[in-house]
C-alpha cells in the first residue's frame, strides 16, 4: 500500500491543530464507515505525533476545516464554544434549483441510527450564485443550480445534506441524500464525481488566550473545475485575513443569519 500523502494542517501550535480534511477520506474507525485501512485520524498522528482529540466530525464525502486538539481541556472548551455557539462553521453547497437570497431550515433529525425520538436541528443559508445550464433532463430544458454559504447552527447526523434533502435542495454529488439524475449531469458533461459540500471557513477563540483565530480551508481541484464551469469565481471573495488571527469577517461577524 503507497504512503499516503501528508495532510495540509492550516493551523497548528502546542494546543489545536487545524487539518484540510480531504474528500473521501473517514476521520476515525466507526461502525457507520465500514472496515477501512485509512483514516484522517491516523494519518494525523503519524504526521505530527502526540495525544489527539477530535473536536468535532466531519463525513468521508465532505471536505474542509477540521478541528483536533491536543489535550482533554483543549478539546472540552472547543465542545464548549460549539454548545455556545461562539465557534462558528461555514460551508460552501451545490444545490439544484436556486432557493430563496437566505433562509433557515428549521427541522429536528434523528441520530447516526435514523432512529428514535428526532432532535431540534436549525440550518441557515445565504445564497451566493446561481446558473442555469441548458441541459434538458426529464421535464425541465435547463437545470438549475445555486451556491450556498451555510451555517449549522446544531450538529446531527449529516444535518446540511438531510435538512437539503427536506427541501428538495439536494446536494449535487450526494449519493445518499441527493439525486442520481444530477449526479450523473455533473459526471457525465463535467466529469466530476464528488460531494459538492465543504466545510469552508471556521472562526473561534483559540482555547489559550490566543485571541479570535479564523480558518479557511480552499477548494480542490474538482471545485475549482465547477466554478470555472459554472462562472462562480467571482461569488467567491478572499479572506486576507483567514488563519492569521484577528479581525471581522461576514462569518465572524454572523451575516449567515436570519430572523
Amino acid at each position: 500500500m503507497p504512503t499516503p500523502a501528508p495532510l495540509q494542517l492550516l493551523f497548528h501550535d502546542e494546543h489545536l491543530i487545524a487539518v484540510d480534511k480531504p474528500p473521501g477520506l473517514a476521520v476515525h474507525r466507526s461502525r457507520l464507515v465500514g472496515s477501512d485501512e485509512d483514516y484522517l485520524i491516523d494519518r494525523l498522528r503519524a504526521q505530527v505525533g502526540g495525544e489527539l482529540y477530535l473536536a468535532h466530525r466531519l463525513d468521508r464525502a465532505t471536505s474542509g476545516v477540521l478541528l483536533v486538539a491536543r489535550s482533554q481541556p483543549v478539546a472540552a472548551e472547543l465542545g464548549r464554544q460549539l454548545m455556545a455557539r461562539s465557534l462558528a462553521k461555514s460551508y460552501l453547497a451545490v444545490v439544484r434549483g436556486w432557493p430563496a437570497e437566505q433562509g433557515a431550515i428549521d427541522y429536528p433529525l434523528t441520530g447516526a441510527s435514523l432512529r428514535g425520538e428526532p432532535k431540534p436541528a436549525l440550518t441557515r443559508w445565504r445564497r451566493l450564485a446561481t446558473t442555469e445550464l441548458p441541459i434538458a433532463m426529464g421535464r425541465y430544458p435547463q437545470q438549475r443550480y445555486a451556491l450556498l454559504e451555510v451555517e449549522p447552527l446544531t450538529g446531527r447526523y449529516r444535518q446540511i445534506r438531510r435538512h437539503f434533502h427536506h427541501v428538495s435542495h439536494h446536494i449535487l454529488g450526494d449519493t445518499s441524500h441527493g439525486r442520481g439524475d444530477h449526479n450523473r449531469l455533473i459526471r457525465i458533461h463535467l466529469g466530476l464525481q464528488r460531494l459538492f459540500l465543504h466545510a469552508w471557513r471556521v472562526c473561534l477563540w483559540h482555547p489559550h488566550g490566543g485571541g479570535e483565530l479564523r480558518l479557511q480551508a480552499p477548494l480542490d481541484a474538482q471545485w475549482q473545475h465547477l466554478l470555472d464551469a459554472f462562472g462562480w469565481h467571482a461569488a467567491l471573495a478572499p479572506d486576507p485575513a483567514a488563519a492569521t488571527g484577528s479581525g471581522d469577517d461576514a462569518l465572524c461577524g454572523r451575516t449567515v443569519s436570519v430572523e
